[in-house]
């Protein structure tokens, strides 16, 4: 019995390996022939033959600190052509583990607006890859007379300059305050935009490895309401039409309503009203910080 089992032993060794050779096996020169073996009617369950670990991770070019969040990592197969890379594994993990077939591959990551990639070829066993990216962040505020702007009254965009063009490149439009902006390390425009006619701040931000770059935009502004009234603090007539103009005659803004707001740039303006047929103008002038209401009194 017990050459019975250690023929079945070295039967299923001789499945694996020499593609199921059936057969006997001999105990020993001086053992009895052992029993025939069974055939086998369930397939063996499948292999898994090769399979390659890599784990990754990523840290800032120049300090090595390892970046611990807004990461995007992608593993494309390298054919060698010039065919679209495929796509085959992907994850945000920051020091993801990827089970991968023997080959070659183009590991990629993206930290926002910044990346780095690196072709690999794995063929055994576990691989370590560290890349580096050089990128920092911009996280931006706006401010009007020193006190805070509301997130939803104001916008940033980011551009790249090229040559004598601030605004040479757009990067991010309408990206919010406090947002994380990260971005290749650089120098960067940023326009921000509070309200929505011609309240706007400009100014150079530099982009530091491994950095965030914390700033606020001041704004000379301030938000006014416009009224067509019968007298002084009187009702406002609904239905009006107002359009805000530079005194050259440049349209800034036009609205129509009882009382709508408008905010604006410091400097001097020309308001005109329009209600049942009649026009009524009037000059103001926009102080920074000072919200307040603008009327035009129509006259009879």
């Amino acid at each position: 019995m017990r050459a019975y089992f250690q023929s079945m032993t070295l039967f299923v060794k001789r499945r694996i390996l020499s593609l199921g050779l059936l057969g006997l096996v001999a105990a020993g020169a001086a053992s009895a022939q052992s029993p025939a073996v069974p055939t086998l009617t369930q397939p063996l369950p499948p292999i898994s033959i090769g399979q390659v670990t890599l784990n990754a991770g990523a840290t800032f070019a120049g300090s090595n600190e390892p970046i611990r969040s807004g990461l995007v990592w992608r593993i494309y197969e390298d054919r060698g052509d010039a065919s679209q890379p495929t796509i085959v594994a992907r994850s945000t993990s920051p020091m993801p583990s990827f089970t991968l077939s023997p080959g070659n591959y183009i590991i990629h990551v993206a930290y926002g607006f910044a990346s780095a990639s690196k072709r690999i070829s794995v063929q055994r066993g576990n691989l370590n890859e560290r890349l580096a990216i050089n990128a920092g962040a911009l996280q931006l505020k706006g401010a009007v007379s020193g006190n805070p702007i509301p997130a939803n009254r104001v916008t940033f965009s980011v551009y790249v300059p090229e040559a004598q063009n601030s605004e040479g490149r757009l990067v991010i439009a309408d990206a919010k305050t406090n947002d994380i902006i990260r971005l290749p390390e650089g120098t960067y425009h940023v326009v921000s935009t509070f309200g929505d006619a011609n309240a706007i701040m400009r100014s150079d931000l530099k982009v530091e490895s491994g950095r965030v770059t914390e700033a606020t935009l001041n704004h000379r502004a301030a938000t006014v309401t416009l009224k067509l009234v019968g007298s002084a603090g009187g009702e406002a007539f609904a239905g009006t039409a107002f359009s805000v103009l530079t005194p050259g005659g440049d349209v800034i803004r036009e609205a129509i309503g009882a009382f709508p707001s408008v905010t604006l740039a410091e400097g001097e303006y020309v308001l005109i009203a329009r209600h049942e047929g009649k026009v009524y103008t009037r000059e103001f002038k926009i102080e920074s910080g000072l919200d307040r209401d603008v009327e035009i009194i129509a006259t009879p």
